[in-house]
């Protein structure tokens, strides 16, 4: 399974998310290098991060225990307009909600609102895009 996010930096989002959540950054050195030495694509297509090449505008990244979703992002030339319809639950302890929002948004995301039901508290949260999920 994958969750595709659109993005306008998909590189820097994919490290954003990489970051938070463990994953790895999916290396696509070998065929990035061969469509390239082959003129299927351009030196334009491509981007160089930490002298690895990767396709310029989409970049994946998975859980390296494979239980997550792979999310792959995705260049768009037009910025977030409206609500997500679909998002991330990403889980944590009861105990460290309020200690995993600041540590949140001291890497770049923003608490949109907390929220209650029932003895049971969450994080609304937008990463560095914008793009909304939960902590709970």
């Amino acid at each position: 399974m994958q969750v595709t996010f659109d993005a306008a930096d998909p590189h820097g989002l994919a490290r954003w998310w990489a970051g938070r959540l463990g994953y790895r950054i999916e290396d696509g050195q070998d065929l990035v290098a061969g469509l390239l030495a082959d003129g299927v694509i351009a030196e334009a297509d491509v981007v160089r991060v930490e002298g690895t090449l990767f396709f310029a505008d989409a970049v994946a990244a998975s859980d390296p225990e494979g239980r997550g979703p792979r999310l792959f992002f995705q260049r768009v030339p037009e910025p977030k307009a409206a609500k997500n319809r679909v998002h991330l639950d990403v889980p944590v302890d009861a105990d460290r909600l309020d200690e995993e929002v600041q540590r949140l948004e001291a890497s770049g995301a923003a608490l949109v609102e907390p929220n209650s039901h029932s003895g049971h508290r969450w994080a609304v949260m937008a990463d560095p895009e914008r793009n909304e999920f939960c902590l709970h």
